[in-house]
């Protein structure tokens, strides 16, 4: 069997793998096999052959990493407003206490009940704020 027939066979199986796992990490594998196997048609070393198919790999790889259908990291819940629905809405504070470095708390009225408000690294004024994250039984803001 001639070098690039092994590469192809062995592709092959790489990208059977890849159906039974459901990303396509391996499918870009995958394309680095093929491409050592395009190597081994132009009859080039051993060693090159090897280096090419690995680098192609590591690229195509990198290149879906970095793309939008590649790993997502975890998102912190606390800024998502696809996850928690005050995150966006606004609020009305009325008196802020200063609790000195930046940090003022306040108590409001919000969606019916009165919650814990910090604002951070801003001065407190009374007026209109947009909810920025929410720490348990308190809303983190920031000015409108």
């Amino acid at each position: 069997m001639n070098a690039w027939m092994m590469w192809a066979v062995i592709a092959g199986l790489v990208v059977i793998l890849e159906l039974f796992t459901g990303t396509f990490y391996l499918l870009m594998i995958s394309i680095g096999l093929a491409a050592g196997a395009i190597a081994a048609i132009f009859t080039l070393s051993t060693s090159s052959q090897m280096i090419i198919a690995a680098l192609v790999g590591s690229l195509a790889t990198l290149a879906l990493h970095n793309s939008k259908y590649g790993w997502k990291g975890n998102k912190s819940v606390a800024h998502d407003p696809n996850v928690n629905m005050d995150i966006g809405q606004t609020l009305q504070v009325q008196d802020w206490q200063d609790q000195g470095n930046g940090k003022y708390i306040a108590r409001a009225m919000y969606r019916g009940a009165m919650w814990d408000v910090e604002l951070q690294h801003s001065a407190g004024y009374p007026g209109t704020y947009v909810i920025d994250e929410v720490q348990g039984s308190r809303l983190i803001v920031k000015p409108s």
